[in-house]
Parts: structure tokens; sequence; C-alpha cells
């Protein structure tokens, strides 16, 4: 990859940790603003939010983690290579997925092997 095309996907991983810490950031605020609640249906109700709520930031904290190891990549002149077999990603692939860690023909066998025998990650 150029130099051009590495700093716009620094950027767009840059962009994409802050927002996604932003929504992290705003799910925690809202779990923590207990409402009063009147009767058993609302308690009910704001149970099921709260667990939602806790998903999505497991979820984007997922997401992080892997925006900050894409980040990393960068830096160390990794990014855009599979971490299996070392051949590049590919342009198209990363604008879909900046934080993609394997190229398309990998992850398609990777994916083949959970169907048939789960996932033991």
């Amino acid at each position: 990859m150029s130099e051009q095309q590495i700093a716009f996907f620094r950027q767009r991983l840059q962009t994409m940790r802050e927002h996604t810490l932003a929504r992290i950031r705003a799910a925690q605020q809202s779990m923590s603003e207990r409402p009063v609640l009147s009767d058993s249906a609302d308690l009910a109700q704001y149970e099921e939010d709260s667990r939602m709520t806790l998903r999505t930031v497991q979820r984007e904290s997922k997401l992080l983690r892997k925006i900050e190891a894409s980040l990393k990549r960068i830096h160390t002149g990794d990014y855009g290579y599979c971490l299996e077999s070392g051949e590049p990603i590919g342009i198209a692939r990363l604008l879909i997925r900046p934080t993609a860690e394997y190229c398309a023909e990998i992850k398609n066998q990777m994916e083949e092997r959970e169907k048939h025998y789960g996932n033991y990650r």
C-alpha cells in the first residue's frame, strides 16, 4: 500500500475509534441513570433495555479492540496483510472492513471450518 492509502486507513480507523468510544460512553451513561419505576412492567422493560445496552457495550468493546489492533499493525507496517498467509488483504475488502485481519480466501476457509467443527478459539 502507498503512504496515502495507509494515511487514509489510519484516519478512517481513528475516526471509527472515536465514534466507537462515544457509543460506549453513551451506553454506559444511559445505564447509570436508573429511572424511578412505578410497576413491575416498567422494571421488566428497564431490565431488558439494560441487557440490550450491555450487549451493545460488549460488541462495541470488541470492535474497539480490533480497531486498536489495526492501528498497531499500521504502526508496525503489517496492516493490509493477512495474519495467516501474509498475502495482501486487498483495498476493496479493507474499505468494507478496515479491521480485517485475514484475506477473503483465508476468512472463507475459517468460516467453513467453524460451520463443521464449531468455533474453538
